[in-house]
């Protein structure tokens, strides 16, 4: 499937368990419909899509089940900080220790086509 733009859609999915992993880590990534197949699991799992074509550019580039790149930490961590605020305004995610919660293996998406609610 193409975007308006006639360029083949990409989406990228990453996850994060700040238990287990160091940094959020590339779980699924691809381009056309590849990239649908990925946005439409997501859904399906009641997973928060993000737009943003610039770090999915980035993002695209780490292979699978590597960690992302230091130079990406801010932005990614600006998501997760909005997934976990989703998380806890719907009463998702699982508690931690000490009554955190997080949002382990909940993959967070950021493509670069339509957006998402």
């Amino acid at each position: 499937m193409k975007e308006d733009s006639g360029k083949p859609r990409k989406a990228v999915a990453l996850k994060y368990d700040r238990d287990r992993d160091n940094a959020p880590v590339v779980a699924a990534g691809g381009q056309g419909e590849v990239a649908e197949k990925i946005l439409e699991l997501g859904r399906q799992a009641g997973i928060a899509i993000q737009e943003d074509p610039d770090l999915v550019e980035v993002l695209a580039r780490v292979p699978v089940g590597d960690e992302i790149p230091v130079e990406l930490y801010q932005a990614v961590a600006e998501i997760l900080a909005f997934v976990y605020g989703l998380n806890k305004a719907e009463g998702g995610g699982q508690k931690t220790e000490g009554g955190r919660r997080k949002a382990e293996d909940r993959g967070r998406r950021a493509e670069d086509g339509r957006q998402e609610e």
